[in-house]
């Protein structure tokens, strides 16, 4: 009679323990995500960024999270190796941009194609077939910007007359402008489908000079260093960022930037605007 007990109760047990299992699994699996934090102020340098190989080449992958002006600010850098894509072109609600930092892009944007080297920049609006390969004969790397607002996933919220449309800059016909440091080149300003203004513009500072002084301001920034080494504060902390480092400045954080090197510096700037970016500075 034991036996008999003990052999319907082992089928039972493990049937139980299976039960308690899958439930388990399935509120792990539905359980809530835990929200991704806030990105405060940041310096990314390019030697702290990992390398992760891919099947075209090599990804560096520097941010993925929301700011407070942002649902979603996604930083990555792609390396692509001779004759490689990125992916088949596709469409995304995000909006995009791509800073060439090396080698030689063909720019796929709604069947249209171009080519563009590096300092370029390429704007990809909201829902627009876009896609890159690598053309040249050495491997091509590039800084990868994706932007989400409140207003991305809610096509209610929708800009409907964006004056910027997905299009490529070249760097070799962006006029520069002279500045009291340097020079500065004007990429693209104006509203898309889902940010009130986003704006970029690459500046060349001499050495040792300061490129403005400490000052907030109420939309988020991001600066991309392609040449030379800057020496940054962020909120009284001082930083050095070489070239392929970027720079986050949250929303009116303190911060400043001159160039610390004997040779000049070359940095890209693109800000962002939403409906949560506070109207005024804070001081």
């Amino acid at each position: 009679m034991k036996s008999f007990r003990l052999s319907w109760f082992l089928p039972l047990a493990a049937l139980g323990l299976l039960s308690i299992g899958s439930a388990a699994a399935a509120e792990k699996s539905t359980a809530p995500k835990s929200p991704k934090p806030m990105l405060s102020s940041t310096v990314f340098r390019w030697d702290d960024l990992k390398v992760r190989p891919t099947p075209s080449g090599e990804r560096r992958d520097v941010a993925n999270n929301p700011t407070s002006t942002l649902a979603v600010f996604e930083c990555h850098i792609t390396t692509l190796n001779p004759g490689r894509a990125s992916h088949e072109p596709h469409r995304h609600p995000q909006e995009e941009l791509i800073i060439v930092k090396e080698g030689t892009l063909e720019v796929h944007i709604n069947g249209q194609t171009q080519r563009a080297g590096p300092g370029s920049t390429f704007f990809y609006a909201t829902n627009d077939a876009h896609a890159v390969r690598n053309v040249g004969e050495t491997r091509a790397t590039y800084w990868v910007v994706n932007l989400a607002s409140a207003a991305t996933h809610n096509p209610a919220l929708h800009n409907p007359a964006p004056t910027l449309r997905s299009g490529v800059y070249e760097w070799e016909k962006l006029p520069p402008t002279p500045t009291t440091v340097g020079e500065r080149r004007a990429i693209l300003t104006g509203s898309t489908v889902t940010l009130a203004k986003l704006s970029a513009h690459a500046s060349r500072i001499g050495a040792r000079l300061a490129a403005h002084g400490a000052h907030r301001h109420p939309d988020d920034e991001l600066v991309i260093v392609r040449e030379g080494t800057l020496a940054v504060t962020i909120n009284g902390e001082s930083h050095e960022a070489g070239p392929g480092s970027l720079l986050f400045f949250a929303s009116n954080d303190l911060h400043g930037m001159r160039n610390a090197g004997d040779v000049p510096a070359t940095y890209h700037v693109i800000r962002m605007v939403t409906a949560e970016t506070p109207k005024v500075a804070a001081k």
